[in-house]
This record gives C-alpha cells, structure tokens and sequence, in this order.
C-alpha cells in the first residue's frame, strides 16, 4: 500500500537530509566476481554463478569513457545479475581509468592487443571454444573493429548495445571537431589525455534543460526509497567520468567523426583497413529512441553495414541507460537481450 501524506512528508525529511549530508550514496557493482587475467589496465572479470546452462560464454566490452559499474548498478537493477540468474556465463572487460603511461594507446592496441588476449585468457577459463560478445557504447566500436579486423576469432554471435555509427548524428561534440573547428590536441591535456572534466562538460551540453528536470522529478519522488536509490546511483555514474588517452581520441576525431568512416563501412586500421561487410556472425544492434549520448539516429545504420545473414535491431524507447536501469530495462529491455542470446546459444 502507498504510503499516506504524512509518511511521505516523514520519508521526504528523511532522505532529504541523507541526500544533504551525504549519506545517501547507494553501494554500487556489489555481484560478486573474480579477476581472471589483467594487462597494463585491462581487467577481465569472471561473474560468480552456479546458474550457468548456457553456452557458450558471454564478454561484455565495456566503454573506455565511463565505469562499468552502470552494467552492475544496484542488486535490482543490474543487467549482469539478471542475466546470470537466466544462466549465461557472463565475464566483463573493463579499464583501470588511464594515466599518462595510456595516453598513446591507440584504436588498434585495444582492438589488435588488449582484447584478443582477454578473449584467449576467457576461453581458458571457461573451457570454451567460442563465446558471445557485446560491445557497450563505445565498447561496441571496439568490438566492431575487433569482429571485422580478426576473422580467426571464434565469435559465435556479438551484440552492440548503444553503439555510434553515423557521427554526423552525434551532436554537438561532434560537430564542433569537424573539419575548421576544434582540433583533437584542444582537448588532450599535458598528461597526453583528454581529462575527465572535458568529458564531463561536454555529456552534459548534449542535455542542458535535463539537470532541472531530473532534480524536481528527484524532489517530487523523495519519499520513495527505492526512486532515491536508483537516481542517486544514476546520478553518480553519469558523473563519474574518466579521462581518455590521447591517442584514441586523436582517431576517433580523425577516423569516425571527420572521415565518418564507420557509416562508410570501411575504416582505417593499422597499415590497411577493415570492413564492417566482414562480420559474417548472428548480430543484434540495439539502441535507444531518446538516447541523448548516442542519439538512435547515429546507432540504426548498423544493422545493415554488417555482412550477416542474420542481423535484427532492437529498438527500445527509453534514454541511454535504458538497457541497464529503469522500467524499461526491466520490462523490454532485459528481457529481448535475453532472448536474443537464448536464441544464440546452447543451453
């Protein structure tokens, strides 16, 4: 039963002074999990289970431009624990935010270095000769490049989740380093990275009127504990940035917004190039319709730049963390990953 006028105004003075005081930060990443293999700042980690049915084993990519705790956000929302409670095998590649030692890593030392030898290492692990992969946001550009550059790899199907494509749809940061505008070194500071703060301001541009809204829907909703919890962790994560080495951004101007050239289908890599028509594996390419970070217009001509047989979209009307947290990742969301990777694998 809703709680009565009075309760509410006594829940509201509550967690108004908890939110004030700062007590209010919710314990965020909490699924138990193991670390399997490391290099420079890769982490692969191993999830906790004795749910697995499932093959084969499931890598999540995470971004290089947030934490991946969003994918582990609160016991309730958190899209790794409700896809082990399903049964799948579900390891995660993340990043130790990166110093001045990262600042010339590259597109390729991710794509050709870093992730192949994660894969190699979870394969061991799990005892497996394939696996399923998903890239999140820019994750998902990593795990292109990856699926289109190394054929040998044995990946049965792969999933980019809130993944830029087209970056002539990506907004106002990246129309501001076209061509007679900013340039990439405006942004790398002296430690060779481009610094958290700059990243920061520049998400926040994509949204100004958003800061307003979300405090009186926060306001408006104080009583609730479970809406308190859910938007102050929210509302961390999209805060939480990390610098990003200057060598990736320097390719990301040049190569994806400049040249556009993941719309082409044809990108540069190391001394040659690669070709999106070379991802032959089963492909979901999922987006969300008010997404402000990766508007669904720069996500959509995915789906057909791959060369699949077997590529389908899922299209779901929410904003960005709208596959991980909220309503609509519990009710839509969640649900169709699961099914897609049910329908991909053994169980």
């Amino acid at each position: 039963m809703a709680p009565g006028v009075l309760e509410r105004q006594i829940l509201r003075t509550r967690n108004g002074l908890a939110y004030l005081t700062g007590a209010s930060h919710p314990a965020m990443g909490q699924t138990p999990r193991d670390l399997v293999w490391k290099r420079d700042k890769a982490r692969l980690w191993r999830y906790r289970s004795e749910e697995r049915r499932f093959r084969p084993p499931v890598l999540i990519v995470h971004s290089l431009v947030s934490k991946s705790y969003i994918l582990d956000l609160l016991p309730n929302t958190s899209l790794i624990r409700y896809l082990l409670r399903e049964g799948f095998d579900i390891f995660l590649l993340d990043w130790v935010p990166p110093d001045p030692a990262d600042a010339e890593n590259t597109l390729e030392t991710y794509v050709d270095e870093y992730i192949p030898e994660a894969i190699e290492a979870l394969l061991e692990e799990a005892g497996a000769d394939e696996l399923t992969l998903i890239g999140y946001c820019f994750g998902g550009v990593l795990t292109l490049l990856l699926a289109a550059a190394h054929s040998e790899l044995p990946i049965r199907s792969m999933m980019a989740m809130a993944t830029p494509c087209d970056y002539r749809e990506m907004g106002f940061m990246s129309n501001m380093f076209r061509a007679d505008r900013l340039n990439p070194e405006d942004m790398i500071d002296e430690t060779g990275l481009v610094p958290a703060r700059a990243l920061d301001e520049g998400f926040q541009s994509l949204k100004p009127t958003e800061y307003v809204t979300q405090r009186v829907n926060f306001f408006q909703n104080l009583w609730n504990d479970e809406f308190v919890e859910g938007f102050l962790a929210i509302a961390f994560w999209a805060r939480d940035q990390v610098p990003f080495p200057g060598g990736v951004f320097r390719q990301t101007v040049e190569r994806l917004i400049r040249r556009n050239a993941l719309l082409e289908g044809v990108i540069p890599h190391g001394r040659g190039e690669v070709r999106l028509a070379d991802i032959r594996c089963p492909f979901l390419n999922a987006y969300a319709a008010q997404d402000t970070i990766t508007p669904a217009a720069s996500s959509v001509p995915l789906t057909a730049l791959v060369g699949s047989e077997d590529a389908r979209e899922l299209r779901l009307e929410s904003g960005h963390i709208g596959f991980v947290a909220g309503r609509q990742a519990a009710k839509v969301a969640r649900p169709q990953i699961r099914e897609w990777l049910a329908s991909h694998s053994e169980g």
